[in-house]
């Protein structure tokens, strides 16, 4: 596919914003494609990572159709994706420097299946020094009917927060965090094969799907800069962008976080 978008102006908005939407950054028929062969390992059972057993006859519909973590480690389409060469440069304008790639995901969040709470990516990733970035394609048209991605602009420039319990009727995680009410969160509506780049501090998250039929199904990678030496133990082995692995140590457990307090009637974030 040529490339005709301004990639310097994809770097500024990057860094003002947090996020950057790359449209239809693959093809239909691409999508198709990759939406179809990962439809198919689903239903037919249960692979390294699933964070839930698989059970046709469930009411929920997170267990009969849980993501997919680490496809890239026993799938040649997922690594193909991950390590793309349009994916490349996309991350190479957002961070500036080199990616390293430590994630893939496939969530298929059916009809009826709960949200994530917000929450930002390097709580779990942990790369010090450098920061991460996420690459989200969409499978199918996503909207808030079917639960799309909700970001909150500008919020890539705050610390971690500290965690807090997220409401597991509408989140399929229990952790989330407090966002004060001047920042609101916003929908980010896709079609398939655009691809969202967004910020590993920038707190993002989705509702549920309330439709009745329709899947809002998404690839997702998961990057840090080249500048890192450590990572989270669950991303390991990190992998360069040829797919060969890449040494690094690994990131303590917790740390530092930010929690938002009043100074002078207005909300800021004091690290604790």
């Amino acid at each position: 596919m040529e490339l005709k978008t301004d990639m310097s102006e994809v770097a500024r908005q990057y860094r003002e914003d947090g996020f950057v939407l790359a449209k239809s950054l693959f093809s239909e028929e691409e999508v198709s494609t990759i939406r179809d062969h990962f439809m198919a390992l689903r239903i037919s059972g249960s692979f390294p990572g699933d964070m839930a057993g698989i059970d046709a006859q469930s009411d929920d519909p997170l267990v009969k159709y849980p993501r997919m973590i680490h496809m890239h480690r026993w799938d040649s389409m997922a690594m193909d994706w991950l390590i793309s060469d349009r994916i490349q440069v996309w991350l190479r304008s957002c961070l500036e420097s080199e990616p390293l790639a430590v994630q893939s995901m496939l969530y298929f969040k059916p009809a009826g299946a709960r949200g994530q709470a917000l929450h930002q990516d390097q709580h779990f990733i942990r790369v010090d020094p450098g920061e991460a970035i996420a690459a989200w394609m969409a499978l199918d048209v996503v909207d808030e009917q079917n639960g799309c991605l909700q970001v909150v602009r500008g919020s890539h420039k705050l610390p971690v927060l500290c965690a807090e319990k997220a409401d597991t009727t509408k989140s399929f995680t229990d952790v989330g965090i407090h966002v004060p009410e001047h920042l609101k969160p916003e929908p980010v509506k896709m079609s398939p094969g655009d691809v969202l780049f967004f910020h590993g501090h920038m707190i993002h998250g989705s509702f549920p799907n309330t439709t009745t039929n329709r899947f809002r199904r998404s690839l997702i990678g998961h990057y840090v800069s080249s500048d890192a030496v450590k990572v989270a133990d669950y991303y390991h082995p990190v992998l360069a962008m040829d797919g060969s692995e890449v040494t690094l140590d690994d990131s303590p457990g917790g740390g530092p976080c930010g929690t938002w307090v009043d100074v002078d009637g207005r909300p800021v974030v004091q690290v604790v």
